[in-house]
């Protein structure tokens, strides 16, 4: 599970890191560029990600140290090392975090012709600085018997006061719920979308609590009768074991809005270090993550959507079906994340 950035320190944490009063991190000699070796600070905490960066150094002979921690922490350390950073690769799930990678200067361009192809436009930033490496779609979770999957056909439903007592969601800190709202926003414009807050909010089962896989087991347990989700989130637990998948036999699970804009999807991604000091290793490693034995990897292991046309996902998520993804290029759910924790901020979402 991840940790996630509060509300106003998303908003307010650019000028802070700017005036240097941010300590705990040592600063560095400048680093030295070294032929056999790639720096990478990551905020994916998978067991799967050892195994990426073992095949990488199987398949080239470059090393791979890696740095991991909370996205904001290591975004931090980063700036506070500035051209000394030895970082040459910086990996955070979810697009509102990459977006503030970039408006921190955090990264930089790359031409990478492999990149171009194999990464569809609206899953990498518009000049290059990042790119998606897998997906995950924000699905509804019903109790099957107590809602049909017709009846909540689009996110906007969620608002609709029927579901008044019934809706189970995390808190509005988490990443992923401002990124949904900020591509509610993209779609429907602020005033539509703090109304849909606001409804949701007054139709909530309980005060947000846990995270999203919590969600779903209380789902199962009973409370409420639908819940919002990570689609991975839900996959791990159809993974974990026999007992587990008893309990959520009579959970489904809803792409929303496939009649229109399609479902919203959040991404796994990652760009250059501004300052890497090993830049060819570093675009030779993301090349890396789009190859189909490395997306294999991320949908196998950790229940992700691979982003690489023709990988298939892996069987408990290839079950759901095929869905329509919201094309929107995933950079919007960044430029609006600003206006999003303003909203859940009036609408009362905790």
């Amino acid at each position: 599970m991840h940790k996630v950035l509060t509300r106003r320190r998303l908003i307010a944490a650019a000028p802070v890191l700017a005036t240097g009063l941010i300590t705990g991190f040592p600063r560095i000699r400048r680093a030295h560029a070294d032929a056999g070796v790639v720096n990478i600070y990551s905020a994916r905490h998978y067991p799967s990600d050892q195994t990426l960066f073992d095949m990488f150094t199987q398949e080239t002979g470059i090393a791979v140290n890696a740095i991991q921690g909370v996205a904001e922490e290591l975004m931090q350390r980063q700036q506070m090392e500035g051209d000394s950073s030895p970082a040459d690769v910086l990996i955070t799930v979810d697009a509102g975090n990459l977006w503030r990678a970039e408006q921190w200067n955090l990264l930089q361009p790359i031409h990478s012709a492999i990149l171009d192809k194999e990464v569809p436009a609206n899953l990498r930033h518009p000049v290059n600085l990042w790119f998606s490496f897998s997906t995950r779609a924000r699905v509804i979770l019903r109790d099957k018997s107590k809602v049909q999957a017709e009846d909540i056909p689009t996110y906007e439903e969620l608002a609709d006061p029927k579901w008044q007592g019934k809706i189970l969601i995390t808190t509005s800190n988490s990443i992923y719920n401002q990124s949904l709202l900020a591509s509610i926003i993209e779609a429907d414009g602020s005033e539509k979308a703090e109304a849909w807050a606001k409804g949701l909010v007054a139709n909530l089962a309980r005060r947000p609590e846990g995270a999203d896989t919590e969600q779903a087991l209380a789902l199962a347990a009973g409370v409420g009768a639908l819940a919002v989700s990570n689609s991975y989130y839900f996959g791990r637990l159809l993974g974990r074991d026999d007992e587990t998948r008893k309990k959520l036999e009579h959970v489904g699970i809803v792409f929303p809005n496939q009649q229109d804009r399609g479902t919203h999807i959040n991404v796994s991604g990652g760009g250059v270090a501004a300052y890497a000091p090993n830049k060819e290793n570093a675009v030779k490693f993301l090349e890396f993550l789009i190859s189909p034995e490395a997306q294999k990897v991320f949908a196998d292991a950790n229940y992700e959507f691979p982003v690489r046309a023709g990988v298939a996902p892996i069987d408990i998520v290839a079950a759901w079906g095929n869905f329509k993804p919201d094309p929107v290029n995933v950079s919007a759910l960044g430029k609006n994340n600003a206006e999003a924790v303003r909203i859940m901020d009036r609408a009362g979402w905790r």
